[in-house]
């Protein structure tokens, strides 16, 4: 099925799905974002309210996954320090709505709107990454000491997940633009970054809850006010990887060791790092450079993918190069 198949299915569902709200049959909707999702902006047509439908993937989350995000997102609201969407939920009070489409189960789930904008990634400051290390510690905070609901289930980030024999998201190997002489580099950078791992650990002070997609684009600034948006890859994952994440489809920008002391500086404000976490960060991007090159490999149909792909595997071995020539604290 192509791109367009998959819109129009996906528009059907999230109509489908409306008439679970309160909302009017002839809301309008707009795609907003097509990537593991469909997200929507749906304007109540009697009344201007603006809200944020998100339709899942088929087969990416079962609800009891979604559920356990959701979860999540409301002990944050209740408990912590970071403001996060409001579900919106349905008239029985259900949070996930799941529409039949011919056979199959697909999830839907309302978020009131969301005021501000994100950080502009084509004039990123030190101070937008001092700010995004000061919120991924408060996260840490919470998910470290949150006793999760009976029944929570996310899923792992980790190598077997990731690079190993059961990818999320793909094989890197498969991407585009990557053939033998990228493999020649890819390869051995890899191999490095799965032994670093491997002694790093996956101990409970390493590995836990993370948001895993924690970018400045998931931010929405309002004045003073930030709101962590797109908890829809969080599980079970290193800490750190979300300093990975922070640097997506940048990762080989010149500034990023700049951007890293500040990210890390930040952090600090809030929550202790060990000069061996912080030795880690930059396999970390490493891990989330091929974890995007697999991503951009089978999600051709995303904005990302389809600006980037072409020029990402050669950016990739840039990169790997200067990780296997490095110490692992700096890709600089």
């Amino acid at each position: 099925m192509g791109d367009e198949g998959f819109v129009a299915d996906d528009v059907d569902v999230a109509r489908t799905a409306l008439s679970e709200y309160a909302h009017p049959a002839r809301a309008t909707l707009r795609l907003l974002n097509l990537s593991e999702n469909a997200t929507y902006e749906v304007v109540d047509d009697h009344t201007g309210v603006r809200s944020i439908l998100r339709v899942h993937r088929k087969g990416y989350h079962s609800r009891a996954e979604i559920e356990s995000e959701l979860d999540w997102l409301a002990a944050l609201r209740r408990d912590g320090d970071v403001t996060v969407p409001v579900v919106r939920p349905a008239r029985d009070g259900r949070r996930v709505v799941t529409v039949d489409q011919d056979g199959t189960a697909r999830h839907v789930v309302h978020f009131e709107m969301v005021a501000g904008t994100e950080p502009d990634e084509k004039a990123l400051t030190t101070s937008d990454f001092h700010t995004l290390g000061r919120i991924t510690a408060a996260l840490h905070d919470h998910s470290t000491t949150w006793t999760r609901p009976q029944g929570f289930h996310r899923f792992s980030w980790d190598w077997q997940h990731s690079l190993g024999d059961r990818p999320r998201w793909g094989r890197w190997e498969d991407a585009t633009g990557v053939g033998e002489p990228e493999r020649r580099v890819l390869d051995p950078a890899r191999d490095l970054l799965r032994r670093r791992l491997e002694e790093y650990g996956t101990g409970p002070e390493v590995f836990g809850l993370v948001h895993a997609d924690l970018r400045l684009a998931n931010l929405l600034v309002d004045g003073s006010k930030i709101t962590v948006i797109d908890f829809d890859d969080c599980g079970f994952g290193w800490h750190f990887y979300d300093f990975g994440t922070a640097v997506s489809f940048f990762e080989d920008d010149p500034a990023v060791p700049e951007w890293q002391d500040a990210w890390v500086a930040g952090y600090r404000t809030r929550r202790p790092m060990a000069a061996s976490d912080e030795a880690m960060l930059p396999s970390f991007v490493l891990l989330r450079r091929l974890l995007l090159l697999a991503w951009m490999g089978s999600h051709s149909h995303s904005r990302e993918s389809q600006a980037m792909s072409i020029t990402y595997a050669k950016g990739s071995c840039e990169l790997a190069e200067r990780y296997l020539g490095s110490d692992g604290r700096r890709l600089a």
